[in-house]
């Protein structure tokens, strides 16, 4: 009797849930943004196939050394002559973004232990805070980094969507005097976090929202905020400055594009709280992969895809060097890499 009780619960939780799903995928308002689909992404060059579990982020240094963060808790870097190397190995499944700084160490996320400086002489902790997500160092070592959700974790970031208040942060850490202090607050996931060209302003995604927002550092608009592009047809992750001075967003392709259905629902939050994995089903990020290339203007260049996830799925950074764009996923076992040119 309590056996088919549970199965008879079960079954209608997951009618629900599919029921959802339809209202989602099919009621949901579209992206005022549509970009071409091109398959580029599918003829991507395999880089380190097999040695890479789901690599978040790429980052470059001065010397063209390609560092990267694995699942498994490695930093591995591809040096010029081709051959990898296990640089340092952390205790932790939570690597994510990172960037190198101009006096040569590597800067990781850590969605477990927070911010870190991992250089030739060790690893150092230098904020100790949860979900720190994507990071970039300022010409005056002051660092920039995103806490993605101040409530969930990297092992259950598909609740923050079902919450009505955003949770996400923008930090900054000051080396000088060793404080960590928030720029912005309040935000839908805080993501990607880049600089301008000359600076005067950063760009930090909300992947929740499907935009970005400008934050100015200089000028007169000094600690103004203002959207800097809005209804990307996915969810922005990772942002890189292009040499050009444009960016390059990796787009999370949730499904449907708008999930506000989800985002309101009472029946939604219960049944996707109660049920977490079901959350799965809707959103759909390893079912497509997108980056777009944006203007200074905040308006889209172009874009590329991989429509039906073939070779490239849960593309989350796409990074810019000399004419080839390197990508990231939490999917694939490589790096992505395309010619531009």
């Amino acid at each position: 009797m309590a056996s088919t009780l549970r199965h008879h619960l079960l079954t209608c939780s997951v009618i629900l849930v599919l029921a959802i799903a339809f209202q989602v995928i099919f009621f949901s308002p579209s992206s005022d943004l549509s970009v071409p689909s091109n398959g580029k992404l599918q003829e991507v060059i395999k880089l380190g196939e097999g040695l890479l579990k789901q690599p978040e982020d790429v980052a470059i240094d001065k010397m063209g050394i390609l560092y990267t963060a694995t699942r498994d808790g490695y930093i591995k870097r591809l040096h010029k002559n081709g051959t990898w190397e296990n640089w340092w190995q952390i205790e932790s499944d939570g690597l994510l973004g990172l960037t190198t700084t101009a006096a040569g160490d590597l800067i990781v996320c850590d969605a477990n232990k927070g911010l870190l400086k991992v250089g030739e002489d060790g690893v150092m902790v230098l904020a100790s805070l949860g979900f720190t997500d994507a990071v970039i160092e300022a010409s005056d070592g002051t660092l920039y980094f995103s806490v993605a959700s101040t409530k969930f974790g990297l092992h259950n970031w598909e609740l923050d969507l079902l919450e009505e208040k955003p949770h996400g942060q923008l930090l900054k850490y000051d080396p000088t005097l060793n404080v960590t202090s928030i720029v912005l607050d309040h935000l839908g996931f805080a993501n990607g976090v880049a600089l301008s060209a000359n600076q005067d302003y950063l760009i930090v995604c909300e992947s929740w929202k499907y935009r970005c927002l400008k934050y100015w550092l200089e000028g007169d608009y000094k600690g103004q905020t203002e959207i800097f592009i809005d209804n990307l047809p996915g969810g922005p992750d990772n942002i890189n400055l292009a040499p050009d001075g444009s960016f390059w967003i990796a787009l999370l392709e949730l499904l449907p594009s708008k999930p506000r259905y989800l985002y309101t629902s009472r029946l939604s939050k219960y049944l996707l709280g109660a049920y977490p994995k079901l959350g799965k089903w809707v959103i759909g990020v390893e079912k497509k992969a997108m980056v777009v290339n944006v203007g200074s203007d905040g308006k889209i260049i172009r874009g590329f895809d991989d429509p039906t996830a073939k070779v490239m799925a849960f593309v989350t950074s796409a990074l810019e060097f000399e004419g080839h764009l390197y990508v990231g996923s939490l999917h694939n076992d490589f790096l992505g890499k395309l010619p531009l040119i």
